[in-house]
């Protein structure tokens, strides 16, 4: 009922706005590639994450001075769990021989979701997400083929990743929203929920220093600090504020807009803007197998979230 009173015009601006979501998360990966094919890959997710917080916090800091010691540690295992899953994915950006194909493997953290709900917050799983799981499971297969039924590094790291987001994704939506927690003796708690944007800030800021505090253990500063260019700086600097601090930017606001944007769809666009753009700007190309692996992967992704796909096509 209340969705009817949100003017349509609305909507329209909260989809276009999620629409160059997808276009920044694309063109993200572009920068990413770009930076780590030239320093080590830990220390960019640092540098990156860690430069998108203090700039998001010169916005978000009224937000953050009102979170309390709980909600800065919800923020914090959050911000751990995403951490962990961007080492993965940046690993999986150095070894790749396909960005295109890295895009649509990660996009299996979508298909996951409710199942990470499922195992870790007992939540019930929707009948698109197992008619979705074959689907993917089948185009998965399709990119394995292309080398003989071998999963080379890159693409482990990247289904790796998938799976530690979905689990992100869940957390992130709890931390986001009022949950009602019970508790061992039976009594029930009310979880309240914390600003997006001071969310986004902190979780961030934790993600710089789990990829930092790895860096400097498993990675040579001296040499990647001594061979800094201005070039490399460009992709640094164009990856924590075009493809990090201000795709959460643009996304909060859009999600702030309308209760009838149809987002849900519209942002499982990235994997496919990513392949256009990588086929573009390193001028790959994908074989038979790939790309029906992929087109099936995309597939799952609208089986998967078939009711919002349902509802866009009786609106339009």
């Amino acid at each position: 009922m209340e969705a009817r009173n949100v003017p349509l015009s609305q909507a329209n601006k909260a989809d276009a706005l999620l629409l160059l979501v997808t276009l920044l998360a694309a063109i993200s990966w572009m920068f990413s590639r770009e930076a780590v094919l030239a320093m080590p890959p830990l220390l960019f997710m640092s540098l990156r994450f860690l430069l998108a917080s203090l700039l998001l916090s010169l916005v978000a800091f009224p937000q953050l001075a009102r979170l309390d010691r709980a909600q800065l540690w919800r923020c914090a295992r959050v911000g751990l769990v995403f951490g962990i899953a961007m080492c993965f994915w940046v690993l999986g950006l150095a070894f790749a021989t396909h960005v295109g194909e890295g895009a649509f493997l990660t996009s299996l953290g979508v298909v996951l979701v409710p199942v990470m709900g499922r195992v870790f917050f007992k939540e019930s799983v929707p009948a698109s997400t197992w008619l979705a799981l074959p689907v993917a499971v089948i185009g998965l297969a399709l990119l394995s083929l292309e080398r003989g039924l071998h999963l080379e590094a890159g693409q482990l790291l990247f289904i790796t990743a998938a799976a530690i987001f979905a689990l992100y994704f869940n957390l992130n939506t709890r931390a986001a929203n009022t949950v009602a927690i019970r508790r061992a003796n039976g009594e029930t708690v009310e979880q309240q929920r914390i600003p997006a944007l001071a969310l986004t800030t902190v979780v961030l800021a934790v993600v710089g220093l789990v990829t930092g505090s790895l860096s400097l253990i498993f990675e040579p500063w001296k040499d990647a600090l001594a061979g800094m260019t201005g070039t490399l700086a460009m992709w640094i600097v164009l990856s924590a504020t075009v493809g990090t601090a201000m795709r959460f930017l643009v996304q909060t606001y859009a999600q702030s807009l309308s209760l009838q944007s149809h987002g849900v769809v519209i942002m499982v666009l990235e994997p496919m803007w990513t392949a256009l753009m990588a086929a573009f700007w390193f001028a790959e190309s994908m074989s038979l197998l790939q790309g029906l692996g992929c087109s099936l992967i995309f597939l799952s992704l609208l089986v998967n979230r078939w009711r919002a796909v349902r509802k866009l096509v009786r609106l339009g």
